[in-house]
């Protein structure tokens, strides 16, 4: 709006010096016929005294507009400067919260991956709900390898090794869920290895806990049979009366009635 306002200053001072310069022209060459005396003179120093003001002033508007086209021109460089600045300083901004949103994702990843981690390791050392043999307990994940272990072996065959593998796991965990079946394979190995004094110990050990566990008619059958190498054939009947009276519907009943007809 400034410069609008000096444009049109200039071009109004221009047209004024413009008439008056044709004006001192026409009147110079009129004043030898009309203005002879001292007054036109005057007139026309007085004029030309204007003139001369105008053009001042014409040249001090335009020193003046130029000064400020000048201004604005650096006020123009110096915004352009500072927008430049704050786009230089908007784009490394997003770069650092592009770069922050990575970082945090990155640490969310770790954090998960080490809350899995603990809870993996946890889970290896927690105790886990099992079966076996129609019993369900809790067992520390080492109790369960080391059964494992032991079975492993026995089916292998190897019942010497059996016996000390079953043995020494009785002794680490006396208190295992594990215990009915881990008494009734030691005493498979020691009747396999022909060890029938301990087998028949381990075998009534594994009564003696209970008689609602599948194994017991199997054991009470076994014990029998350890009584019939031992050649305690009156023990190994009554044995076989009782397992026929307290355990009817087992297989190992039946196979208690064959062997009683045999014996009698």
């Amino acid at each position: 709006m400034k410069t609008r306002a000096w444009s049109t200053s200039v071009v109004q001072l221009s047209r004024v010096a413009a008439a008056a310069a044709v004006m001192v022209a026409c009147m110079g060459q009129a004043s030898a016929g009309l203005f002879d005396d001292e007054e036109a003179r005057k007139a026309i120093l007085d004029l030309r005294q204007k003139v001369q003001l105008t053009e001042q002033k014409l040249a001090e508007e335009t020193r003046r507009a130029t000064d400020e086209s000048a201004q604005l021109q650096r006020s123009l460089i110096d915004l352009q400067g500072q927008l430049d600045a704050v786009r230089t300083e908007l784009a490394k901004m997003r770069g650092q919260d592009e770069q922050m949103a990575r970082d945090v994702a990155e640490l969310q990843r770790q954090q998960k991956d080490a809350v899995q981690n603990v809870d993996e390791r946890l889970r290896r050392f927690e105790p886990s709900r099992l079966t076996v043999d129609g019993r369900e307990f809790l067992a520390d994940p080492a109790e369960k390898r080391d059964y494992d272990a032991a079975m492993t072996t026995f089916r292998k065959g190897e019942f010497a090794a059996a016996q000390l593998v079953f043995v020494d796991f009785l002794n680490r965990y006396p208190k295992t869920g594990f215990r009915p079946s881990a008494l009734f394979w030691l005493g498979n190995a020691q009747y396999a290895t022909k060890d029938y004094k301990d087998a028949l110990a381990s075998f009534r050990a594994l009564v003696a806990m209970g008689g609602d566990h599948m194994r017991v008619p199997e054991a009470i059958l076994a014990i029998a049979n350890c009584q019939l190498e031992l050649k305690d054939n009156k023990g190994a009947r009554k044995t076989l009366d009782d397992l026929v009276a307290n355990y009817p519907s087992s297989e190992a009943a039946q196979a208690a009635k064959d062997r009683l007809a045999r014996l009698r």
